[in-house]
């Protein structure tokens, strides 16, 4: 596809700035997810989504499937349409501003996109076809209890059986895996639990034998999973290639798309509240006539405008540099985790006891960022990435 026009332009005045208009491609998927957002998604559609038991509709991911929203996540090699990050960042503020609860970022975005970049050619030809299609999706399961903000921690250990291996482990928690067909598993060979070196990847199919999973809910009603490993042999072509780094750089993408979520979940509820205050009257005035009200949101949509610039930098950020592209993403998370909550505290405060009821989407809206701003880490984590970049 081709890259958006973000060029430095220069005015009549002679000042400089930069022009941000879209590709043709960029417009269209853009307008697709939105489509997607007004057929799908009608006053009651977030809570009947969530209230499946994976989570969000099947039928809805594989109409995600079948108007290439799925298949924009993956390369071209693959048989995706290769969008670059402004892509991503454009169709996932798009998905977030209707509250969308069909896990593309953490099945497509992380998960299929390790999966592209660590399979092997069999098995990859096995599964990428279906994935991209929506009739499959894939967990990534690395998350271990006892790993708090440790990214590298993983216990679960693994014994080369010939060319193969058995895995023996517990990962607490793997976001959007209920329902999964396969899942991408740490494990380690060598090494202490914290230690950067000595993990590989491995693929295990759900129905695997000594594979036990339990399913729970997140605060935003998502599901998610816990998989117990007893055991559990993994042919050689599951095997993966890579690691840590792998998972590293895979997480960085996703962590892209979240804060474009959140960017667009905060457009969502700012313009809800803004709607609310200019019809809800008190002393025979509308509350959005108050200058102490006004001002109070004044100050969140510049917040949002700040969330905004620092997204719009992170996908301006140079690709080839990981460094600062990384430093760009964990800036943006760092600020879009503190100054979204907020900004959801300020809109349920506005709607006073109605804003956390379930017949608005103030509440789940909130919920949902609540979670983005914890994983896979919180806001203090990601400034501390930045800070150290």
């Amino acid at each position: 596809m081709r890259r958006s026009r973000l060029t430095l332009c220069v005015n009549s005045r002679g000042i400089a700035y930069v022009n941000f208009d879209l590709s043709e491609d960029e417009e269209l998927l853009k307008a697709l997810a939105e489509r997607f957002v007004a057929d799908r998604y009608g006053p009651d559609g977030h809570r009947v989504a969530i209230a499946h038991e994976v989570g969000f509709l099947p039928e809805n991911w594989r109409l995600l499937g079948e108007l290439g929203l799925i298949a924009a996540m993956f390369s071209t090699d693959g048989g995706g349409l290769g969008i670059d990050d402004i892509g991503i960042a454009v169709i996932c503020e798009a998905l977030g501003r209707g509250l969308v609860a069909e896990p593309l970022i953490e099945n497509a975005v992380l998960a299929g996109g390790l999966f592209e970049r660590v399979a092997g050619e069999p098995l990859r030809d096995a599964w990428i076809a279906n994935v991209i299609a929506g009739s499959k999706r894939i967990a990534l399961a690395h998350r271990e209890a006892a790993a708090r903000r440790n990214q590298d921690w993983v216990e679960t250990r693994v014994i080369r059986n010939g060319s193969g291996a058995v895995l023996s482990g517990y990962k607490s928690m793997a976001v959007a895996g209920e329902g999964v067909d396969g899942y991408i598993v740490s494990a380690r060979t060598s090494g202490a639990p914290g230690d950067a070196a000595g993990v590989h990847l491995y693929f295990l199919e759900a129905a695997a034998r000594g594979l036990s999973v339990t399913p729970w809910r997140l605060a935003d009603g998502s599901a998610a999973v816990s998989l117990t490993l007893d055991a559990v042999e993994v042919p050689p072509k599951a095997c993966l290639a890579g690691g840590l780094a792998d998972i590293a750089e895979a997480q960085a993408r996703a962590n892209l798309a979240r804060a474009a979520e959140a960017l667009g979940i905060m457009e969502r509820l700012f313009g809800d509240t803004r709607d609310y205050l200019k019809t809800r009257t008190q002393f025979g005035m509308p509350l959005g006539s108050f200058q102490a009200l006004q001002h109070r949101m004044v100050a969140q949509y510049a917040a949002i405008e700040q969330a905004r610039s620092l997204v719009n930098l992170a996908v301006m950020t140079d690709p080839a540099d990981q460094a600062a592209r990384s430093k760009a993403i964990q800036g943006a998370r760092a600020f879009i985790g503190e100054a979204s909550v907020a900004l959801g505290h300020e809109m349920i405060q506005f709607h006073g006891g109605m804003g956390v009821t379930d017949e608005l989407a103030i509440g789940h809206g909130h919920k949902r960022l609540l979670m983005l701003s914890r994983w896979p880490d919180d806001p203090l984590a990601a400034l501390d990435a930045f800070a150290s970049a």
